[in-house]
């Protein structure tokens, strides 16, 4: 009772408390860090599949998947993602989009077809699998990742360090609430949709560069242009 001096044992109870908050900290700083390593930062640059129901965007992760990156981008530069289609609607968990070697309805040419058959090794990280997350589709091979991949639809902690994460949606998640309304079949593990859900066609732009939205919208309408012209052309192909 009052200020009177303390004894040893008071002294040590009071260094153990003291330990204890000071660990706790040390704890939940370790936390807060590895939280914020989990959120890796997105490149400048964004892709946009415009498909029959709306258009997706999404962008990078080069610091966690560099070779990922690379291959898919290379893909979509050469415009092998036009024609393609999603293949696989799982509500609440992933929006897969085909191997663009089976799933485009246009032939490949001999460039497309060469980057097409690659693979890249499976670059898994600790990023979580959450909505709105590309994550790439493979076979049992962990290295067997070629140009399937799944936007997510929802959180997904099962596959986290299991399959490469190499981006993420950037605009669009509204395209993707329609996705997940239409009607599905069960085909062996998958849910598909009934009916097809086209990329019509593609397109890429930096976000550090890009100043003039009429420029964009301007290539959007070419691009769709294009997409029917190549339609046009498969349907000489294929009649």
């Amino acid at each position: 009772m009052g200020s009177g001096i303390q004894s040893p044992e008071m002294w040590r109870g009071k260094s153990v408390s003291i330990f204890i908050v000071f660990g706790c900290i040390g704890v939940l700083s370790s936390a807060f860090n590895g939280a914020l390593a989990a959120v890796p930062e997105l490149g400048s640059t964004r892709v946009v599949f415009q498909t029959n129901y709306g258009d997706i965007e999404f962008g990078f992760y080069p610091s966690v998947a560099p070779k990922t990156v690379e291959h898919i981008f290379k893909l979509v530069r050469l415009g092998c993602y036009n024609t393609n289609h999603f293949f696989r609607v799982d509500k609440g968990f992933v929006a897969q989009v085909a191997d663009v070697v089976g799933g485009r309805s246009a032939p490949m040419n001999a460039v497309q077809k060469l980057e097409a058959d690659k693979t890249v090794v499976g670059e898994f990280s600790n990023v979580k699998h959450v909505r709105g997350i590309l994550s790439m589709g493979r076979y049992s091979d962990p290295d067997s990742g070629a140009s399937s991949f799944s936007m997510l639809l929802g959180d997904a902690p099962h596959l986290d360090g299991q399959y490469a994460i190499f981006g993420k949606v950037t605009k669009g998640d509204e395209t993707l609430r329609k996705l997940e309304q239409l009607p599905t079949r069960k085909e062996g593990i998958f849910i598909m949709p009934t009916e097809r859900i086209t990329i019509l066609s593609s397109y890429y732009y930096d976000t550090e560069a890009e100043t003039c939205e009429e420029n964009r919208l301007m290539l959007k309408r070419k691009l769709v242009a294009s997409a029917a012209e190549t339609e046009k052309q498969r349907m000489k192909c294929f009649p």
